[in-house]
């Protein structure tokens, strides 16, 4: 198989792993670039958005991963790439298509550490012959060594490794081979003191996915350990897949609630969390004012923002004219962006409306009703 073949495979695999880029709009989608290959977007240091080449190095795997269609013993045409094919495909792409970076992950082959040894050696490869001083974004496997951990954090811009479900009991139903505490907590919190503010790696950004719907855990429970991702290991992003049908083992209790839910039920709880982990790291929410139903999970037929104004009437409606940040923040249909016009709009004269703002559409219809301009 050539080069070329290699990683038109490895980069469509690499698709199953979002903690990179992805969320709740248009700029944060991934799209497909020359060859099949994907592209995914990332925040600039400078503000604005460029584009990720991604590819595992191997899709190999060693790992009974009971919700991935490239665990062992599964169906799939395996490859791998070494560490100066990947290099010279990432310049080369680089150079004609401006990619500002590169995403990194694998299959376990072997051992954590071996593989974490491939995506280590490309690193460095990058780093000191090439001398690329650019955004290098790595996976840390599940089971690495501290050693391992540490030397990815020294030579990358971004680390991340996926906590996929929370806690233990509903881990235990996706894999017999790992062990959450020792694969997957121990080197999250690894990757948080490495990384701490005052510590010389502050800048190097940690970031992890949780694989929805795989198991059966709720809504609740996923918010749950946002929080101490956020409050305790302070991670910059958190991301969500919604388990795709069919790719995995028909023992999981994904796939039996799968034949119990409308088709796009996943995919719409996928946009729910993504909308709250929003609200918790921009709009000044906590977990405990998520609303949630009988069953531990967010409305899929209505925004949780929107779910909270209904159960907090007394909260409204807020005087769009004198109302501060914090409060116009908790109206529904009013965004980041929204909410600063409004407000700069403020200082040039009493406003009306929200089309004063300069604001229209089908947020500002969502809006008005919690609105008052006295």
């Amino acid at each position: 198989m050539d080069t070329q073949r290699k990683l038109e495979i490895l980069s469509q695999d690499a698709q199953y792993d979002l903690a990179c880029a992805c969320g709740s709009s248009e700029r944060d989608r991934r799209t497909r670039g020359t060859g099949g290959k994907w592209l995914y977007p990332v925040t600039l240091p400078s503000g604005g958005y460029s584009l990720l080449l991604k590819t595992l190095v191997s899709n190999a795997c060693s790992n009974d991963c009971k919700y991935c269609p490239l665990r062992r013993g599964a169906n799939v045409a395996r490859c791998s790439l070494t560490p100066d094919e990947i290099a010279n495909i990432f310049l080369e792409y680089r150079r004609t298509q401006h990619v500002f970076g590169l995403f990194l992950t694998s299959g376990v082959t072997g051992t954590p550490d071996r593989s974490m040894e491939r995506l280590l050696d490309t690193t460095k490869l990058l780093r000191r012959k090439h001398q690329f001083r650019g955004y290098i974004h790595l996976k840390i496997l599940p089971g690495a060594s501290d050693a391992a951990v540490e030397e990815a954090v020294r030579s990358a811009s971004a680390v991340s490794l996926n906590i996929e479900t929370p806690g233990r009991h509903h881990f235990a139903k996706l894999s017999e081979c790992k062990d959450y505490d020792r694969d997957i907590i121990r080197p999250l919190t690894l990757m948080s003191r490495l990384t701490a503010r005052g510590q010389t790696r502050a800048r190097v950004k940690c970031t992890t996915q949780f694989v929805v719907g795989a198991s059966d855990e709720t809504d609740a429970e996923i918010v749950k350990y946002m929080e101490g991702l956020y409050e305790r290991l302070k991670f910059d992003r958190i991301y969500f897949s919604a388990y795709q049908p069919g790719l995995g083992d028909p023992s999981i209790p994904g796939e039996q609630a799968l034949r119990r839910q409308p088709g796009d039920a996943l995919l719409r709880r996928e946009h729910r969390l993504y909308q709250t982990d929003f609200l918790l790291r921009k709009y000044g929410f906590t977990g405990k004012e998520l609303i949630f139903d009988a069953g531990g999970n967010l409305a899929l037929d209505r925004d949780p923002k929107e779910t909270w104004a209904h159960a907090h009437p007394e909260f409204f409606p807020v005087r769009a004219n004198t109302a501060d940040r914090e409060k116009l923040l908790r109206v529904p249909g009013l965004g980041l962006l929204g909410v600063a016009r409004l407000l700069a709009a403020r200082q040039q004269g009493t406003l009306r409306s929200l089309a004063g703002a300069g604001l229209r559409g089908r947020l500002a219809a969502k809006a008005a009703p919690y609105l008052v301009w006295t």
